[in-house]
This record gives structure tokens, sequence and C-alpha cells, in this order.
């Protein structure tokens, strides 16, 4: 039977397991400082189909896995037997790519004895700023921004969060995935529209993402998409040239702009000194210097995982996996791989 050794360390050793869409990831951590981090992407293959395809992602895993968590073990310059624990992303994301790395945290996790720890993607996500600051401390408004999620969230505690807002419809990363789509831009989107959007100007007219006349704080991303199929459409039937890029600037302003400005203003309104962020879409350049600028020009400190610790990795997921390690929240090996579960 599997009865782990559950004796905590003020300094484990963890290695974090992410498998939940398109990346096979693996990190070693031992406490709060990052030992080592590898990704064996299928994306390239992804791209030829416009998007991930799950079947394709599941067999990348198995084929994966083990080779990345070799790595890991070897740029940490640690043994498995050295490891206190294993964390691996239970959900939200594909199933058949979750059960892949969970399968083998579980094998691995039983043959040495050491506990096993199941860690919400999204609350990895969140985690992510520890890696930027082994000092950050609790309270402070988290600003989360991915392909599934966008909400702005008061970080009371290690383990607690409250939601202060968020989207009522698309999350921002989904719709700058579609925009990209509506603009002939190859996978992945996100990056490729921020990437034309450098080239362009905020002159087309767009509504802004931020809900108004809501009794709580509210974005609308499936409108703000509709106007940019709108715009492109109207102008290809009237005959005229439409620039892309100016397109691209434009939606990136009215995505971007309304997030920043809630977020700061969420802090300041609950009297915290620091703001964090973590999600794929924390990697746009234009969100980074922009939250930036908006909470040095408030007083706010500014934590921002960097950019290879936004996207999908096993960093995070080691360090969401160090809080609960600490919290002594371990999974039994009985535990499943969920395409859904809450927020926070």
């Amino acid at each position: 039977m599997y009865s782990p050794n559950t004796t905590l360390k003020p300094t484990p050793i963890i290695l974090g397991i992410e498998s939940s869409c398109d990346e096979t990831a693996a990190a070693v951590i031992c406490g709060r400082k990052l030992l080592s981090s590898e990704i064996i992407s299928s994306a390239t293959e992804q791209a030829k189909y416009g998007g991930v395809v799950p079947e394709i992602a599941s067999r990348a895993h198995t084929e994966a896995v083990d080779e990345v968590v070799r790595r890991a073990l070897k740029t940490a310059n640690v043994s498995a037997k050295q490891l206190d624990a294993v964390a691996v992303t239970y959900g939200a994301g594909l199933l058949g790519a979750l059960l892949v790395g969970l399968s083998f945290a579980k094998g691995l996790a039983c043959s040495l004895n050491i506990p096993l720890i199941g860690v919400n993607h999204i609350r990895g996500h969140l985690a992510a700023a520890y890696l930027v600051d082994e000092n950050l401390k609790p309270p402070f408004v988290t600003l989360l921004a991915s392909g599934g999620h966008t909400a702005v969230l008061y970080t009371e505690s290690y383990l607690s969060f409250r939601d202060l807002g968020g989207t009522c419809d698309d999350a921002a990363g989904e719709a700058f995935d579609k925009v990209a789509r509506i603009l002939g831009l190859d996978y992945p989107g996100g990056a490729n529209v921020e990437r034309l959007a450098r080239g362009g100007e905020n002159v087309v007219k767009l509504p802004s993402a931020l809900v108004k006349n809501s009794s709580r704080l509210q974005f609308s991303y499936s409108g703000l998409k509709t106007a940019v199929i709108n715009a492109v459409h109207n102008a290809e039937q009237r005959g005229e040239s439409i620039n892309y890029a100016d397109v691209a600037c434009s939606f990136q302003h009215a995505a971007v702009d309304p997030l920043v400005k809630k977020t700061v203003e969420c802090a300041k309104n609950l009297g915290v000194d620091a703001v964090t962020a973590g999600g794929g879409v924390i990697a746009n350049g234009y969100l980074r210097d922009s939250l930036t600028k908006a909470c040095q020009k408030a007083g706010l400190r500014c934590v921002l995982p960097e950019k290879r610790f936004c996207t999908d990795n096993a960093a995070m997921i080691a360090a969401e996996g160090l809080t609960q390690y600490r919290a002594g929240n371990f999974a039994p090996l009985s535990i499943n791989a969920c395409a859904r579960i809450p927020l926070v």
C-alpha cells in the first residue's frame, strides 16, 4: 500500500510535471530556488492543424514525459532518490494529455514512497510570481489572463484567493487566438497578434473589453472579438483596404488597457503594495509594459514572471506544489484528471 513518508522538510526538493495541453514539461525546485525547467513541445506539429489536436498532444506527451523528467533531474543535478515530493497538474486541461503526466507522477511518487501533490493548473499560473521574488508574500492583487481564464484576484494568503471580477464570456487569451485567425495569422495566435500590432496604430474604433454599468467588475471579450470581425468584413465588403497591423494594435489596446487599469485600481482600493500576474497573456509585451508603468505611477510593486513562466511550464507547477507541500495537502493515488476545475 502507498504510504509516503510525510515528514515535512523546511526546504524540500520538488519535481513538477505539466502536461495539460501541448507542452510536456518538468522542473525541479529546492524551496523557492529553481534548479531546472525543461520543456518538450508539440507546438510545431500542432501548428500544421491551426491549433491543438488532443490526440496528437496525448501521443506527444507519452513519447516525451520520461525524457523531459530525466532532463530536468540532470540539469538540476538531482537524483530521483533526493526528491521529497512530486507535484503534477491534474486539471484543468485536455483529459488525455493530463492523464499522461498524472500517471507518470503517480508511478514515480509511489516507487519513491514520497508525497504526490495534485496541482490546479490555474493556481500554478498564479504561483509563477514566487519564482521571481523568493520573498514575495501575500496579500497582493493578481491579474490572471490566459486562454481559459481572465480575472482580477485578491491573493489573501498562499492558499486563499478572492475573485474581484473577471470575464463574463470569452477569456482574453481565447480572444487573441480568435482575432489571429480573423487576421490570417498562424498558430500560436496571441504571439503573432502582438508581433503584428507593433507595426500598427490604435486607430480602429473598437469597444473596450470593460463592461460598463455592471454591478461588479466584468470584462467581455466576445463582443470585442465580434467587433474585430465586423471591422474586417465590412471593409472587405466595401472594397476598402484595411491595415491589419492597425486592427491588431487597436484590438490589443481594447483588450489590455481595461485589465491594467482595473487591476491597479483594485490594488489601490485594497491597500496592498504589490501587483502580480500570471497566465499566457502576461507574456504579451504591451501588457507587461503597460502594467509595469501603471504600477510605478501608482506607487505599487509589480512582480511579473519571466515570459517563459507565463506560458505552460512545470516550474510554476512545482512552485504551487511547494505551497501545497507546506500545507500538507497531499493527493492519494486515486486522484483523477479533471478537464475543468474551479478557478481558485
